[in-house]
């Protein structure tokens, strides 16, 4: 939500979808921030956002996958009038997910702190702390990163993030640095700066609100310190992720 409405902030159209058909949990973000336009009349930074197009099952060719079709109409009808299409995928692997992914020029992955996630990416030896092998994610990765070669298309970008960081040094922290930094030289992918774990990302979601949002609506108190660091965290994510003609200017 962030990244979709900084970019739209800084000039670029940005087409948005939820694959995640369950939880929902952009789909809902969008809902609250809209819901929060018309109760409060004002006017905020807005992604075209859409939900996946239902199919007519009898219309399918034989052997076509009716996620699939959705999916390519959804971004079809995005894609004539979208600088960006920013598609947020579930935690869990589908079928909806996996075709997403082949279709990422740049992939985020946030990670947070902890080595619960870390196994998403690696599986680890807990005596040595030795990486022994790619997760069921990586290999997802990489098998998106083989359909994209054969398809003529460049490289995916893979931008792994770190979020919910504690504020303290903690000896936990220093080793996932080090493990990462490990990981993304063996499965190819880089590290961009994350987020800290803040109250106000929390307080922020209810109403469908951004950090960048705030003194637009006129909040006053709540631009603390800690707030203040969390949009200089954003500022150096979308430098970090280096979207082509993207200009940081916020």
């Amino acid at each position: 939500m962030h990244v979709a409405t900084a970019l739209v902030r800084m000039g670029h159209s940005v087409g948005a979808l939820d694959l995640d058909l369950r939880q929902r949990t952009f789909g809902r973000y969008m809902e609250k921030r809209k819901a929060y336009c018309t109760t409060h009349n004002v006017d905020l930074a807005m992604p075209d956002y859409h939900d996946l197009p239902e199919i007519d099952r009898s219309k399918l060719r034989p052997g076509e996958n009716i996620y699939d079709h959705r999916l390519s109409a959804a971004v079809a009808t995005l894609e004539p009038d979208s600088d960006f299409i920013l598609i947020d995928c579930p935690g869990s692997h589908t079928r909806l997910s996996q075709v997403a992914h082949s279709l990422a020029d740049t992939l985020i992955t946030p990670l947070n702190d902890s080595f619960i996630d870390f196994d998403l990416l690696a599986h680890v030896d807990p005596e040595t702390d030795k990486i022994l092998g790619p997760s069921v994610y990586s290999e997802m990765v990489w098998n998106a990163r083989q359909l994209r070669a054969q398809a003529g298309l460049p490289p995916i970008d893979w931008v792994v993030v770190r979020n919910r960081l504690a504020a303290q040094r903690m000896h936990n922290k220093e080793k996932m640095q080090s493990a990462l930094e490990t990981l993304s030289k063996r499965i190819g992918f880089r590290l961009a700066p994350g987020f800290g774990e803040r109250v106000i990302f929390r307080e922020l979601f209810p109403r469908g609100l951004t950090l960048l949002d705030l003194k637009d609506i006129g909040v006053k108190g709540q631009m603390n310190i800690s707030n203040v660091a969390a949009r200089q965290e954003l500022r150096e994510l979308m430098k970090g992720l280096s979207l082509p003609n993207v200009t940081v200017d916020f």
